[in-house]
């Protein structure tokens, strides 16, 4: 590894710097300048302040320049993951836009700045190619994101869902090391492109074999996908509901992108086959397996459901099938394809989950009977809810229809007969279909059903309304204009 002094260092991980600086500024300000003011004026304050923070540091990512890699992996600067960092500091500052509608602590600066830190953790996992840098930024990221599923003492279900996050996380944090442990046994590496060097030519060695099991049963548990996906329901619906909208829409974004990156470039070698008569033991035939299952049991099992945010949350795990379609691919479109989709579901969902926020702090619950009559007693924020769900759905033009296209196509194409993985994609198209009945029973409340007689009156605060029509308007406008994202991709 070259010699690098802490100012070059400083210069690589500027955006991280500038988040972390802004967790401190954070907090001092809720601790001093906003002391004994009302939560709305202190979520309105460390907002500001916050997006001030990660609008920096964004342009500190699009005007960073490309390294030779001088950390050997450690931290890599090209212009594609720096996109991916100012989608995941877009995502969290939409994430903080819609915690001002909530009331549900009053650590307000502690809740922002663990948002903020996450981030942090996000952003040096989807930069990095080295092992121990990769399990270090995950659990950052887990470590904030079992805290914040903690954050309302108000409700017993908030601590319940944060200590089971916590222990199927810990566990997958043991799968995940156990299994990094054994690619550096077989490589004396832990860098990914030197893995891959070891490991090719192998086979399916045994204990690489062990490897590829362990790691792909740690970021299973990662990015919710079936068997690997229980801890989900519960975190989704006990949390706060801003953290769950992070939960499913950063993690996704970050976790996804370092799974395709893992299994891409460190199990390069071994990737088998998961086409139709043509089956070769790897790592596609076990990730096609979990898409196939997530895809049917998570569509399957939100037709049950009567809590909108439990929905959503099975909602995840289906759409956690549809993204690993990108990743078994393993095609440069494919992996194009996955990103598309990961960042327009997570702008999709943060979207929702704010409506779900204002439902949920006006009328005291987030049942499908809570969102009867939306539609007279909030219009606008109504509307907004019907192009998260449609999107959810796939319904055109929205950036939800666009994303499963192009997905779909890239995993078709993967296959030079054109036919060997179009099980899965007829598999996926039919579950989209079923989407559409449990997204339809949503808005059936919203449009169809009258609110009671004595329902409360909604009343959106500024900066969550704000941010809902933003990412209604993105939703529509990157289905219209795709090239919009697919340039930076």
């Amino acid at each position: 590894m070259n010699t690098v002094s802490y100012l070059q260092l400083l210069e690589l991980a500027a955006p991280e710097t500038i988040v972390t600086v802004t967790v401190l500024l954070v907090l001092a300000g809720d601790l001093t300048i906003m002391r004994g003011r009302t939560i709305a004026e202190r979520f309105n304050f460390g907002a500001m302040l916050s997006t001030v923070g990660c609008a920096i540091a964004a342009a500190f990512a699009f005007g960073c320049r490309e390294h030779a890699d001088p950390l050997h992996g450690v931290i890599v600067i090209d212009p594609h993951i720096q996109f991916i960092k100012v989608a995941i500091l877009a995502l969290t500052v939409f994430t903080i836009f819609i915690s001002t509608a909530g009331k549900f602590t009053d650590h307000v600066g502690e809740y922002l700045s663990l948002l903020l830190l996450g981030t942090v953790g996000f952003m040096f996992l989807v930069s990095s190619e080295e092992l121990l840098m990769i399990f270090i930024s995950l659990e950052l990221a887990s470590l904030t994101l079992y805290i914040l599923t903690a954050f309302n003492k108000r409700n017993a279900r908030s601590a319940e869902a944060a200590l089971k996050y916590f222990l199927f996380g810990g566990m997958s944090a043991a799968f995940l090391l156990f299994g990094f442990s054994f690619l550096y046994g077989i490589s004396g590496s832990t860098n990914l492109t030197d893995i891959a060097h070891h490991v090719a030519g192998k086979g399916l060695d045994p204990l690489i074999l062990v490897a590829l099991v362990l790691t792909v049963i740690g970021f299973g548990f990662k990015v919710a996908a079936v068997p690997f996906h229980l801890w989900a329901p519960d975190a989704y619906e006990g949390a706060p509901t801003p953290s769950a909208a992070f939960i499913g829409a950063g993690s996704k974004v970050a976790s996804f992108y370092v799974l395709a990156k893992m299994l891409s470039i460190g199990f390069a070698g071994i990737a088998g086959s998961a086409v139709m008569h043509g089956y070769i033991p790897g790592w596609t035939p076990v990730v096609a397996i979990l898409a196939a299952l997530s895809m049917v049991i998570g569509n399957l099992t939100a037709i049950a459901q009567t809590s909108v945010k439990r929905l959503l949350a099975y909602s995840a795990i289906a759409h956690a099938g549809y993204m690993l379609l990108g990743v078994l691919s393993n095609t440069h479109v494919s992996q194009q394809a996955l990103m598309f989709y990961v960042i327009t579901y997570g702008l999709t969902t943060v979207g929702a989950f704010g409506v779900v926020t204002v439902v949920e702090e006006a009328t005291g619950g987030d049942t499908l009977k809570h969102f009867a009559g939306l539609g007279r007693r909030a219009p606008l924020m109504s509307f907004c809810l019907l192009v998260f769900l449609l999107s959810l759905g796939g319904i055109p033009p929205l950036a939800g229809f666009i994303g499963k296209f192009f997905l779909f196509s890239a995993t078709v194409a993967a296959d030079e007969n054109h036919l060997g993985l179009l099980w899965l994609v007829i598999l996926a198209i039919a579950m989209s279909a079923v989407s559409f009945y449990y997204y339809l029973r949503v808005l059936k409340q919203v449009y169809v059903v009258d609110a009671e007689s004595d329902a409360p009156e909604i009343k959106t605060p500024f900066f969550a309304m704000l941010a809902l029509v933003v990412l209604a308007a993105l939703v529509v406008l990157l289905g219209c204009v795709p090239t919009l994202l697919t340039q930076y991709l």
